[in-house]
């Protein structure tokens, strides 16, 4: 998706026929449990499941042609020892232009293997990009509370065994 590309429910004429967009971005769902590339895209044309203007329809043709011209791409889980949780954020500063919140990223790693990843409107209006930052941080340290819990009851990771990078 074009980085550059700020879609609302101002953008060009309503289009009458929601059904194909309903279901081509239904689909697109299904794809980012695979396809991690996708899933800031796909949340952005899933928005508007209900305005839909032509700009939303050509979004989601565009991610269409891409997933077309790379069929192969995808997560691929290799086998070894793996011994660490680690985690990666980012936060966008007022990157909705409709209602000012910020949006929130997330990967969560086990060794080098991707075991989840989240992108999400901050539930607030940040006030600067530090406090959008920060609560992408706090979003990403729950993350992994949550994860270790659940590896520390299987026997995987020690308490207190994980790193996050802002």
């Amino acid at each position: 998706m074009d980085p550059n590309l700020k879609l609302s429910i101002k953008s060009r004429e309503l289009l009458p026929d929601l059904s194909v967009y309903q279901h081509l971005v239904g689909c697109l769902i299904y794809f980012t449990n695979t396809r991690l590339d996708l899933t800031f895209a796909v949340s952005v044309v899933s928005q508007f499941m209900h305005v839909l203007r032509s700009a939303h329809i050509d979004a989601v043709y565009h991610i269409l042609r891409y997933l077309k011209s790379c069929p192969g791409v995808g997560l691929f889980y290799a086998s070894g020892n793996q011994s660490r949780l680690s985690c990666f954020t980012n936060a966008d500063y007022v990157g909705c232009k409709t209602d000012r919140r910020s949006t929130s990223g997330c990967c969560t790693f086990y060794g080098n293997h991707l075991t989840s990843w989240k992108s999400k409107k901050q539930v607030v209006v940040s006030r600067s990009s530090a406090e959008a930052e920060y609560r992408a941080m706090a979003q990403c340290t729950y993350e992994l509370l949550w994860l270790q819990s659940i590896l520390g009851k299987l026997g995987l990771v020690e308490k207190g065994f994980f790193k996050a990078v802002l």
